[in-house]
């Protein structure tokens, strides 16, 4: 995909829109006045631009966005890499330290090529040992704790009925396909084959044989299907009723008799007070029933093969380029790799993304920076209530909500006012691999131990480094991230 950032156009007849129309608040020569904007609008704004902005063969989409944000990649590359070369030298236990670590072992190729699958090694082995369904269980709860939920997922979120606390949430997961409808629909028969084969692939780089490879993508296959088979789609999901089904442990325990709720919560030590959100309960009667009928080979060959499709981008050439070719080409038809530094930089951010922005911030977003996007903001939120209050079609009865609903608006800027705590993080200066599963079991730990407390409205849901922003409902914030608050947003 590739678009131009939509440029607003003062109000006009169609057939009066002209080059001369339009403000000076952007590049004019983007337009191209040889197409008549009543017969292809999409081209009169965009055509020259779109021509002028190939995408790039590491990416599948480019436009303003995409540009900001290589900006963005660009300064924190010279900060980790800065990072990277000092961190011996830095404060012990430091954020300094911790990042230019992760980021160094994520850089030293040489050592992970040494490696070889040897980082997963104890996962294949854990899932080898398994042999009831007490055992399968036992595993799921125990991956969960390392922040590894191949299977469903769980976490803290505010409650439907009561948004100031935090409650538990367990939902549907498990499939590796973007979409439930991938493993039903004729359209995609290709994408199903695509993915046997990148299974067996994977397997056999691993050590499976050939032939052991391809019963176990087989199997893969046929266990995520029935899974797909009781999930929602993208379109259910949308719909609140289908994300919020709030049980006792009780009742949880009662819906699945082979997978105990009270064991696994309490493995997670989540403060579980009247309950929890079971979200989706037809997908979990369904694993219930899995754990039992599905033989445990077969879940042997779908907890294998989502280790090493988990673990791929972390380890040597063979699965990194695997991986990258089904996911990334097949799937999302990107030509070229990303640069490694990107990659490496990307895990950084999934791993310790908050500290990261702290970093981003003392470079390149100063007090004054955020000083002046609050005073914008601060403007446009009075102007919002001025205009609630003189709107000649709302209702008296609906003003007075509008403007309950204005008085507990908050906006955030730029970055949190209080950072993240990271102590107790383990980062090791020549272990990629473990440090990507320390700070996944590092950050489920901190997500799950918002379960039963009080919602910080304070808290962000994206990095000061990203190029974007977003409004969250539940509890009634708008976030802009320092990295977009620059030309052209």
């Amino acid at each position: 995909m590739k678009t131009l950032f939509r440029k607003h156009l003062p109000l006009a007849i169609c057939a009066a829109i002209s080059t001369s129309a339009v403000a000076a608040s952007f590049d004019v020569g983007d337009l191209d006045a040889k197409i008549s904007p009543c017969a292809d609008f999409n081209g009169f704004v965009n055509a020259k631009w779109v021509a002028a902005n190939p995408i790039p063969a590491d990416k599948t989409r480019w436009g303003a966005f995409d540009a900001l944000r290589e900006q963005s990649l660009k300064v924190q590359h010279e900060i980790v890499d800065a990072a990277a070369r000092d961190a011996d030298q830095a404060k012990a236990g430091s954020i300094e330290q911790k990042i230019g670590w992760f980021y160094r072992a994520g850089m030293d190729e040489a050592a992970i090529e040494k490696a070889g699958l040897t980082p997963l090694k104890p996962e294949l082995e854990r899932i080898a040992a398994l042999k009831t369904p007490a055992d399968i269980a036992g595993y799921i709860t125990d991956a969960m704790v390392r922040g590894q939920g191949d299977v469903f997922m769980f976490g803290a979120g505010p409650d439907f009925k009561n948004s100031k606390i935090q409650i538990a949430f367990a939902m549907q997961g498990g499939l590796a396909l973007p979409t439930a409808e991938y493993y039903s629909k004729p359209e995609y028969k290709d994408i199903r084959q695509a993915y046997k084969d990148h299974v067996a692939k994977m397997l056999e780089l691993a050590g499976s044989n050939k032939a052991d490879a391809k019963r176990d993508a087989d199997r893969v296959l046929a266990f995520e299907t029935r899974l797909a088979s009781a999930s929602l789609t993208p379109v259910e999901w949308r719909k609140p009723e289908n994300q919020y089904h709030f049980v006792t442990v009780a009742a949880a325990d009662a819906a699945s008799p082979n997978f105990s709720w009270s064991k696994f919560l309490a493995a997670q030590k989540a403060d579980i007070k009247g309950g929890f959100s079971l979200s989706q309960p037809k997908f979990f009667a369904e694993l219930d029933k899995m754990l039992v009928d599905v033989p445990v080979d077969h879940w042997q060959a779908y907890l294998r093969a989502h280790a090493i499709d988990g673990a791929a981008p972390y380890l040597s050439r063979p699965f990194v380029e695997e991986s990258f070719a089904f996911y990334k080409k097949t799937l999302g038809g990107q030509k070229e790799q990303e640069a490694r530094w990107k990659r490496v930089l990307g895990a950084t951010n999934a791993g310790m993304g908050m500290a990261l922005g702290e970093l981003y911030v003392a470079k390149a977003f100063p007090p004054a920076a955020k000083e002046r996007a609050q005073e914008l903001v601060t403007h446009v939120v009075a102007a919002l209530k001025t205009r609630i209050e003189h709107l000649d079609w709302m209702s008296d009865a609906t003003k007075t909500k509008a403007l309950e609903k204005w008085a507990t608006f908050l906006p955030k800027i730029g970055y949190p006012d209080k950072w993240r705590d990271w102590t107790g993080l383990t980062v090791k200066p020549d272990d990629y691999y473990g440090n990507v599963m320390a700070a996944a079991r590092f950050n489920n730990a901190w997500d799950i131990a918002k379960i039963g407390q009080p919602t910080d409205r304070l808290e962000w849901g994206m990095t000061p480094q990203t190029v974007n922003a977003y409004y969250n409902p539940s509890d009634n914030t708008i976030n802009f991230p320092a990295a977009i608050l620059q030309p052209p947003f």
